[in-house]
């Protein structure tokens, strides 16, 4: 009797269910119908997509970050279709990055489960006291909404993608997840981009902007290709990996590199030296002394010659062309190359701003509101704007000097400082040859950025802050996990 009562009780559930089930169908078709055919909107088909990632991010978080992975090369700012709104995030990923950010803090707060070694770790501490660095810049800052707006956008890319980025990536294969999903529908970006620029018989003035409005300008697109670069070439070579995997990099390899070329991004060209010679060093073991050493007598070198450098600079009338030649040797014009001469005019605000508020600077996100009045009428170019809306500083390092102080500039060089001395010292530790190529691929990867940030500032974005933090959790998660299963490994045989 018991179990004829439960059998049929079940039934009377499930077919609860299945009503239940028609019935919220039925409203949302209709809800749905009503705002097409009233206010012409389709957002309200989200909806149901919107209900199964916060589910998924509640039960399956690290599946929703690699999800977020896979959108990123297409994410597209909201302006492209509301231009007159007050405020503009890239979507669908920035959404979901604050849902991750949010879901993963509140595990935190309910669970009180964090790997400490994480937190010991000196890139860790020093990341750490990047965030808090730049709240404190937030408290003091002169447009604080602004800023506060800033310092969150930069937190949803860091806890995800740093902080729980090395959780994910306890997992080898989750590595590789990452590089694909960002790099297959970012190659399919490129073979798209490209053919439109065929059309305009790849013109170098039309290739700027060829690419919105997944990107914002060609300076942003050839800073993420070079990124990757090292990683497709790695993957390609390494014989340890399975040669189908091998072949899609070599095709993947081949894509980036034309699309590189043809992004004319001077700036990523030059990124991509200093990942060759990231790799010699790897290869060839050179002691961070000499390295150290180098850096010390270049910069002295520059600062000594400085005179005749800017000299033969001034001498240089090439400008930026189709012809990359021309556009090779238009890197050291600072006589007539608008971009060049706005970089300059840019860099010299920054650091007017720094002379005034040397401490905390202006605060973070502010430049492009600020800037205006610290041109100076011999430096404006013709792409310069009396109202100062032109955009940042064109320069992580004077885009922190100027919103965040000198401490918020050598807290990010630091950081910067700390991902080489990490990936090196990984790298030399590490037996595993495909461990080895991940180590070396992101390190290469993160010069390109580190030298790129030089000339440009794209850690705001996420196509270039999502890889940059990625790839540093990744030389972590390697030498705090990967490295001690080698040890286990090699003692095992030693104990039978």
């Amino acid at each position: 009797m018991k179990a004829a009562e439960s059998l049929k009780k079940n039934k009377l559930v499930r077919k609860a269910k299945i009503i239940a089930f028609y019935a919220i169908a039925v409203v949302f078709i209709i809800i749905d119908c009503f705002l097409i055919a009233r206010y012409q909107t389709y957002a309200f088909n989200l909806l149901p997509v919107a209900l199964i990632v916060i589910a998924a991010m509640f039960f399956a978080l690290d599946k929703v970050l690699l999800f977020s992975v896979l959108c990123i090369p297409f994410s597209i700012p909201l302006k492209e279709f509301y231009p007159n709104l007050g405020f503009n995030i890239d979507i669908p990923t920035e959404p979901l990055f604050v849902g991750i950010m949010l879901i993963f803090i509140l595990k935190l707060l309910i669970e009180h489960k964090y790997d400490r070694k994480i937190l010991k770790h000196p890139l860790t501490i020093m990341i750490i006291i990047y965030i808090v660095w730049h709240l404190v810049t937030v408290c003091t800052s002169t447009m604080p909404l602004v800023s506060l707006k800033s310092w969150l956008a930069s937190l949803w890319f860091i806890l995800p993608f740093f902080f729980l980025g090395v959780l994910l990536f306890r997992n080898e294969r989750n590595m590789y997840k990452f590089f694909f999903l960002y790099m297959i529908p970012f190659a399919a970006l490129i073979i798209f981009t490209l053919v439109k620029h065929s059309a305009y018989n790849f013109d170098q003035h039309i290739g700027n902007g060829i690419m919105n409005p997944f990107f914002n300008d060609h300076t942003s697109y050839g800073a993420a290709i070079a990124m990757f670069i090292p990683f497709l070439l790695g993957f390609s070579l390494n014989r340890e990996i399975n040669w189908k995997w091998r072949i899609v990099s070599a095709i993947l390899l081949g894509i980036f590199i034309t699309g590189l070329i043809f992004s004319y991004t001077r700036a990523a060209w030059i990124s991509l030296l200093g990942a060759l010679a990231m790799f010699l060093i790897l290869k060839f073991k050179i002691s961070n002394k000499i390295v150290y050493a180098l850096i010390v007598i270049g910069i002295g070198g520059v600062v000594l010659m400085q005179d005749r450098i800017l000299i033969k600079m001034e001498g240089n009338k090439v400008e930026s062309s189709t012809d990359f030649s021309k556009h090779i040797k238009s890197i050291s014009n600072i006589t007539s190359d608008a971009s060049n001469l706005e970089r300059i005019n840019r860099w010299n605000c920054a650091i007017r701003m720094f002379k005034e508020k040397p401490v905390f600077g202006w605060g973070p996100g502010t430049y492009q509101f600020k800037y205006a009045p610290f041109q100076h009428s011999d430096e404006k170019t013709i792409i310069s704007t009396n109202a100062g809306d032109g955009g940042n500083a064109h320069s992580d390092y004077l885009g922190s000097l100027a919103e965040s102080g000198l401490f918020g500039m050598l807290n990010y060089i630091l950081v910067c400082i700390m991902i080489y001395i990490t990936g090196t010292r990984t790298y030399r530790k590490l037996k595993d040859k495909r461990l080895k190529m991940i180590v070396a691929s992101a390190l290469c990867g993160l010069v390109t950025y580190i030298i790129h940030g030089a000339l440009n500032n794209f850690l705001d974005i996420d196509k270039i802050a999502v890889p940059f933090w990625g790839f540093a959790a990744m030389i972590v998660a390697i030498e705090l996990y990967h490295i001690k299963e080698e040890k286990e490994e090699l003692e095992e045989p030693a104990k039978e």
